[in-house]
């Protein structure tokens, strides 16, 4: 496995924009399709969607993915055909596993749970799937508050499979393999990047400095390979979201 540091800038994604939907795709998604950008190590798709208020994704199926769902701004209602639903918040993780087959959908719509007037936000939201360790588990879905780890300005586990963050504040993905990390950092904030074989960095907003590639915007993205360790320093408010990865797809 070769060592490489490969930096993909917010200007090369695949781009999904209609009059609801601005969705940027770090990887294949879709009609948008590149045999050489199918994955990252267990990643699939790491979407960066902006919704407009009222609008959303009508029920749709999925099948065998962990679906791991984190907000930046503004709320996104969930339901599914397993009765699960909830309003999924900045600092609220949500993971859905489809498992044999689930049906759901996600919406800009938390007013209309309390009877509110409509308002005017858009939501702006990360989806990132990663496979499971095996097929044909049973759909389960879960959710977390993890603010208050956050404020700490370190990096905090988010969703995980691995054995070492068992009772870490962490949902629980089913792949033994894999682990999403967060971070809010203030400028000149730090974190050093996990040791692993396969390492997704991604800013979806504000800017950092990565040791070994320099500055990072919002929507860059640094696929590591054989390489950990790195230094990701905010060179403004910033919020970063890490994979964590010990194994890959095979070929």
């Amino acid at each position: 496995m070769p060592n490489q540091l490969d930096v993909r800038r917010a200007g090369a994604r695949f781009t999904t924009k209609i009059d609801w939907l601005d969705s940027k795709h770090s990887f294949s998604f879709g009609h948008h399709y590149d045999a050489g950008n199918t994955h990252h190590g267990l990643l699939l798709v790491n979407n960066d969607d902006v919704v407009a208020p009222g609008m959303g994704f009508e029920t749709h199926p999925h099948r065998d993915m962990e679906i791991v769902t984190w907000v930046l701004q503004g709320q996104l209602v969930h339901q599914d055909s397993e009765g699960h639903n909830g309003v999924i918040y900045p600092g609220l993780a949500q993971r859905m596993s489809a498992g044999t087959g689930i049906l759901h959908s996600e919406k800009n719509d938390a007013w209309r749970l309390t009877g509110a007037a409509t308002h005017d936000d858009p939501v702006h939201f990360v989806q990132m799937w990663v496979v499971p360790d095996e097929d044909g588990i049973e759909p389960g879905y879960e959710q977390l508050e993890i603010a208050a780890e956050l404020l700490a300005g370190g990096l905090v586990p988010v969703a995980s499979g691995m054995p070492q963050h068992d009772g870490a504040s962490a949902i629980r993905i089913k792949n033994r393999y894999a682990a999403l990390h967060a971070a809010r950092l203030q400028p000149g904030g730090t974190v050093t990047l996990p040791d692993a074989p396969y390492l997704h960095l991604y800013v979806p907003r504000g800017a950092v400095a990565l040791e070994g590639a320099g500055e990072l915007a919002t929507g860059d993205a640094a696929r590591l390979t054989g390489v950990g360790g790195q230094r990701v320093t905010a060179t403004e408010p910033a919020e970063i979201l890490v994979w964590e990865m010990h194994a890959t797809l095979a070929a």
